[in-house]
């Protein structure tokens, strides 16, 4: 073979792997980050009800299923909330049984398989909560925000927003115990979600411009009434509500932060999702620059030194060493950069953004300290 005829082939041969190369890394990166919002995370696996009884229910044994606190278990045309484990039930060795708090759609039947949720509710706030609220559409960059508005007297509105295998319904755990405090409360539905506009690329970016959104609802609160606001976010709803306190235009109305499980190192989470999501480990590194090509994402962008100087405002951690999709190690670095302003609340036990889940009497009574030099 001439030298030149081999040297065409090794390029095309070059071309051809790295052709192989992006494909692959965008699938990994499509897999991780791709998914629709709302879908249960893939690291929460299914388990099977077993039987269920007057106020319990035996679900499969695992870790999981024996976590402590209150969860919300969905499955095919279901869901529920359990409390609980019962200790002294009786039951077969390989399973649990866990008071069981109500069934808000279906029937849990035998042979079911469902997950475990921190999102306990399902439907709106009046539906849910019965307690009254509006529907408001708030102008964003890419178009129309759904959001639901629950009115109180206060001149200080708490705006809350979830995070990733959860919907805007997952504030509403937390949302009985705001309006309890008289506080106006703005639950912001976001690029990606159920009747809000998809980002140009279809990809969640961790709020890397999904924050863009929340200061959208920031700009509609001040609009409508808002004095101060308190930004209380789950997950990557966590990392939006940091971006828009150092970036926002109006970060001089954010009076304080309330940040469960945030999502600080965007690498970590995205290799765990494409894992958990059935990505080969061999396509992660090339998942992670096909992410950064794609969307922009910059892996130091929460961690790189500059973010705790640049905050001004309290702020409240809840965030615990048993979060496998966003590792705690980086909350507890950044509240002892900062201890003039953070407070780290360690939750045992807790999966990602269920910190309330593990223990809601504790949450609230932390959240209701730091809360009332605020309102």
């Amino acid at each position: 073979m001439r030298p030149a005829t081999v040297t065409a082939a090794a390029v095309t041969t070059i071309l051809g792997v790295g052709a192989a190369a992006v494909a692959a890394g965008r699938y990994a990166s499509d897999a991780a980050l791709g998914a629709p919002s709302g879908r249960p995370l893939p690291a929460d696996r299914r388990l099977t009800v077993h039987a269920t009884a007057a106020g319990q229910v035996t679900l499969t044994r695992s870790f999981t299923a024996l976590r402590p606190g209150t969860y919300g278990l969905t499955g095919k045309d279901v869901h529920a909330v359990v409390g609980p484990v019962i200790e002294h039930a009786h039951h077969a060795p390989d399973t649990v049984v866990r008071r069981l708090e109500r069934v808000d759609r279906g029937s849990l039947e035998a042979g079911a398989k469902v997950r475990v949720t921190p999102q306990l509710h399902s439907g709106d706030p009046s539906s849910a909560l019965g307690l009254p609220h509006r529907d408001v559409e708030i102008p964003g960059e890419l178009g129309t925000l759904p959001a639901w508005f629950l009115p109180g007297p206060r001149d200080t509105w708490v705006i809350t927003v979830h995070g990733l295998g959860t919907t805007r319904e997952h504030p509403m755990n937390v949302m009985r115990f705001l309006h309890a405090l008289r506080l106006p409360v703005l639950d912001l539905a976001y690029r990606g979600d159920a009747g809000a506009p998809r980002s140009p690329d279809g990809l969640a970016h961790l709020g890397e411009s999904e924050w863009r959104d929340l200061d959208a609802a920031i700009r509609f609160a001040v609009r409508y009434g808002a004095e101060k606001v308190v930004l209380h976010g789950w997950s990557t709803g966590a990392s939006m509500a940091l971006l828009a306190t150092v970036n926002s235009a109006l970060r001089d109305r954010i009076c304080g932060l309330v940040l469960d499980s945030p999502v600080l190192d965007w690498v970590t989470t995205l290799r765990a999702l494409a894992v958990a999501r059935g990505v080969p480990s061999a396509l992660l590194p090339l998942a992670v620059r096909a992410a950064e090509g794609q969307t922009g994402l910059h892996g130091a962008r929460l961690l790189d030194g500059s973010l705790a100087p640049a905050l001004h405002v309290p702020t409240l951690i809840f965030h615990g060493p048993d979060d496998r999709l966003a590792p705690w190690q980086p909350s507890r670095d950044l509240a002892a950069r900062r201890p003039d302003l953070i407070a780290l609340h360690a939750v045992e036990q807790a999966p990602h953004a269920a910190m309330w889940n593990a223990d809601p009497a504790h949450y609230e009574e932390t959240l209701r300290r730091f809360l009332t030099p605020l309102m």
